[in-house]
């Protein structure tokens, strides 16, 4: 049923099609589920004879099998979502195509866990105590049939892995495009920067995906509307933070050269910073998470090259112009300016000779 949910409206489901896929299946599992418990109420309440003598082993019977149902519904997450070998009936939820839908159908899996812990359970519960009380007949020293307290925990950590398993799939896809970018120029030879390179605005569109996915999932956390509310709404107050912000980054790139020792030190104040945190179900969390681990694979690609003079200043250019608006789709920009800042330092070490864009000449490419 999760996978033939049928939608009222073509138009939503274009728009907003993991959003839709959600709210159908949590209709299907809660729904459908009350549905069933209905039926057998209707059942029993019928007291014909037969079912009379019947009514314990029916009610062991329902209780059992919801207890199956969801053990099963957690191996089909875990089928769909790719963390167990599949059957050939499910090649078709791969391919060429595959990657992005299932991406998405991670994600609304993840989310579909925690509907099913904190509100399908519950509810079913309920039903099950107040309707179908009494069987037994299994045996008190099988324990009871539905353990509501399991499924809970089980759909809990699927919960939990499956978001954790959404970000390692974004991630993967994005250090894919961010590999090649480092992999394919021969950075010795590089010639003097003009603009911005072009994988930057795909690293942007592949956020912007995943920000769209997240949106139509997960609900915003609260840190970001803290932070934003410190300025009281101030436009200039914002303003005047990222111009020293500015100030601060291009003072640290002249004395990028002269001042590697200092360097060195602000590093290790630095590593206080606490770069990676549990993901949580927010769509900061998870974007900020994702941006985070992009970061830290572009510092071991930059590792992994030489640079000369121009090639140095490319990435720098390049990290410099990303600083924006990154930190506008973040919540830890203190994180995001201490990865930046590696990537730079880890091309600078890199660098045959390392002199760094003056800032004037970085701004105009910048603005350029």
């Amino acid at each position: 049923a999760l996978l033939r949910v049928n939608v009222s409206s073509k138009e939503a489901a274009e728009e907003l099609p993991l959003q839709v896929a959600l709210e159908a299946s949590k209709k299907a599992v809660l729904q459908g589920s009350m549905d069933v418990l209905l039926d057998f109420r209707k059942l029993l309440d019928d007291d014909l004879g037969l079912l009379v003598q019947l009514r314990d082993f029916i009610i062991d019977w329902v209780q059992e099998g919801f207890q199956d149902f969801f053990r099963a519904l957690d191996d089909r997450f875990l089928l769909l979502s790719g963390r167990k070998s599949s059957s050939s009936q499910d090649q078709d939820l791969t391919g060429a195509h595959g990657e992005k839908v299932l991406a998405g159908l991670v994600l609304v899996l993840a989310q579909l866990s925690v509907f099913i812990e904190q509100t399908a359970v519950p509810r079913i519960t309920e039903e099950i105590a107040a309707s179908f009380s009494g069987g037994g007949v299994r045996g008190y020293e099988n324990g009871p049939a539905f353990v509501p307290g399991e499924i809970c925990r089980i759909f809990r950590s699927a919960g939990e892995k499956l978001l954790l398993h959404y970000t390692k799939m974004r991630t993967q896809k994005v250090s894919t495009l961010l590999r090649k970018r480092f992999t394919t120029p021969n950075w010795v030879k590089h010639k003097e920067p003009r603009e911005v390179h072009m994988f930057v605005d795909l690293f942007l569109q592949e956020l912007k995906e995943i920000g769209s996915e997240v949106r139509q999932i997960l609900p915003q956390g609260l840190s970001r509307k803290h932070r934003r509310s410190d300025s009281n709404g101030s436009t200039a107050s914002s303003r005047s933070n990222q111009l020293r912000d500015d100030k601060m980054t291009r003072s640290n790139t002249q004395r990028a050269r002269s001042q590697l020792l200092e360097t060195h030190l602000a590093k290790l104040f630095k590593q206080k910073v606490e770069i990676f945190t549990k993901v949580e179900y927010t769509q900061e969390s998870v974007v900020t998470t994702i941006v985070k681990l992009c970061l830290k694979s572009l510092q071991e690609f930059a590792r992994l090259q030489t640079f000369n003079r121009s090639g140095f200043q490319q990435i720098q250019l390049d990290i410099q112009f990303l600083r924006t608006p990154l930190k506008e789709t973040v919540e830890d920009e203190a994180a995001i300016d201490f990865l930046l800042d590696e990537v730079i330092v880890a091309a600078s070490e890199r660098c045959l000779d390392p002199i760094p864009l003056e800032p004037p000449i970085l701004d105009r490419l910048i603005q350029a």
